[in-house]
C-alpha cells in the first residue's frame, strides 16, 4: 500500500456545460514501498480526475505516472487503494475552490 506524500487539486473547469457535476483533477505524490511491483526509482505520481455530482462523488479516471518523466505506468488501483484515493479526494476537493 503507498501513502500520499504531496498533493495538488484544481478544479476543472466545463466552458460547453456539457459534463454533469464538478470536476477535479489531483496529483498525487505518492511513497511506495520498494518491494511493491508498483514502486518506480524516480518516483510514482498518481493523477485523478474526481468528480462530484448531486448523487454522489467518484472517481472518474486515474493513471500512475513517474514523477520525474512523466511516463505512464501501466497499473490498476487496488479495491482498499481506490476506496483511499477516493475519501482522499473528497476531503480535499474543496481546497481547488479557495
Amino acid at each position: 500500500m503507498f501513502e500520499i506524500t504531496e498533493y495538488s487539486v484544481e478544479r476543472v473547469l466545463d466552458p460547453y456545460g456539457i459534463l454533469s457535476g464538478t470536476r477535479y483533477e489531483f496529483l498525487l505524490d505518492l511513497n511506495v514501498p520498494e518491494d511493491d511491483e508498483l514502486h518506480q526509482e524516480e518516483g510514482v505520481t498518481l493523477r485523478v480526475v474526481y468528480v462530484d455530482e448531486e448523487s454522489g462523488s467518484r472517481i472518474a479516471k486515474y493513471e500512475f505516472l513517474t514523477t520525474t518523466s512523466n511516463k505512464y505506468i501501466d497499473f490498476e488501483l487496488e479495491e482498499d487503494e481506490e476506496r483511499m484515493v477516493l475519501a482522499f479526494c473528497t476531503e480535499h476537493a474543496r481546497e481547488a475552490e479557495a
